[in-house]
């Protein structure tokens, strides 16, 4: 298997970033974990250096050296086609394939949502720290939103429900807001004795910012006991939901068609009854023809998957990346990079044309 039989699959977050290696049939030959991707903050050169340890990390446990064919790049922060443009270009720059994609994350969700032998057709849906959306239609049609927050016109994922809470809470407390259970719950969880101390704890930086995060769950909590502000925000959250992938699916002409509604992200992936249960209710009178699934894979499965779709991989190969993947997922660790020769383990070096020889 020479290296134009290899593919590069990243999933790059605000958080983390996962690469893998994948045979085009269907052998992950290597995987790799590192920091979060920040274009915004650092610059695109600098966020794509994060990059470049991995793919030599991968390269190195298959005993390969690049470019390999294809590199299938689904990347936080590329929310405009300008950006995507700029990555693509700094990525392509760094050689480490033939040929490169970058799209939004987002659609890395959508991928590990779908079939392998059916059309690619469908809408994903994302709710984890923020909210997006991204579909493809019939002919390659997308349909996608900026994903910029309040300044493009979104409301939603963890941090929002974050700081819902603290408002409502605040306002509740001092009297400016409808009374709410939240306003005892957010600051016993810190060990506080009121929401002015939350406040001014987060204003100081006695707490962490990152710490924020905690305050999601505890809403949910909160809801499920009956708190009607807290219900409030998780109805206002999921008829966001359901409203991204409606307005998606209409413009895609699928509206009314038997298409995947992708559900994923923390915020959906942890079930909340109360939440999910409702953007089912919607979506089920809006695109009563969808079937929304939710999809917990990490999103680089799907980076992966589109690299084999690139190379017009068979069923088998779908069957055997898959499995590897799951059962890596089950244990609780990376796939173990499989030989280029057969299954897991390590095995003679590959040069650029199959035969076997020493790399340095």
């Amino acid at each position: 298997m020479g290296l134009r039989g290899t593919a590069l699959a990243i999933d790059a977050g605000n958080s983390k970033t996962d690469v893998a290696l994948v045979a085009t049939d269907g052998r992950v030959l290597g995987t790799a974990r590192g920091g979060g991707f920040r274009p915004p903050v650092v610059g695109i050169g600098p966020a794509v250096d994060v990059l470049a340890p991995l793919v030599r990390s991968v390269l190195a446990q298959a005993r390969l050296t690049g470019p390999v064919g294809h590199l299938s790049a689904f990347l936080a922060n590329a929310d405009l086609p300008v950006e995507e443009e700029g990555l693509t270009g700094e990525i392509a720059g760094r050689g480490w394939a033939r040929t490169v994609s970058v799209r939004n994350d987002t659609f890395a969700l959508l991928r590990a949502g779908l079939p392998d032998d059916g059309e690619g057709v469908g809408v994903a849906v994302v709710c984890g720290a923020g909210i997006n959306c991204a579909g493809v239609g019939r002919d390659g049609a997308t349909a996608r939103f900026p994903s910029l927050g309040r300044l493009s016109g979104d409301w939603g994922g963890g941090a929002c429900l974050a700081e819902e809470a603290m408002w409502c809470a605040a306002r509740a407390e001092d009297g400016r807001g409808a009374p709410t259970a939240l306003a005892g719950a957010l600051p016993a969880h810190f060990g506080l004795a009121g929401m002015r101390e939350l406040v001014e704890a987060f204003h100081l930086r006695a707490l962490p910012g990152h710490r924020r995060h905690e305050l999601a769950p505890l809403l949910f909590s909160v809801a499920d006991a009956g708190d009607p502000v807290a219900r409030a925000l998780v109805a206002r959250q999921a008829e966001e939901i359901a409203l991204l992938a409606t307005v998606a699916l209409k413009r895609l002409g699928l509206l009314g068609e038997g298409v995947p509604v992708v559900l994923g992200g923390g915020v959906l992936a942890a079930r909340h009854p109360l939440l999910h249960d409702q953007v089912i209710r919607l979506l089920s009178e809006r695109a009563p023809e969808a079937v929304p699934h939710v999809v917990t894979a990490p999103p680089v499965w799907g980076a992966a998957l589109d690299t084999l779709d690139r190379a017009g991989a068979g069923a088998g190969a779908y069957g055997r990346l898959r499995a590897a993947l799951r059962a890596a997922r089950e244990a609780g660790r990376p796939p173990a990079p499989q030989s280029p020769t057969g299954g897991a383990g390590s095995g003679a070096p590959q040069s650029p044309t199959g035969s076997a020889r020493s790399r340095t």
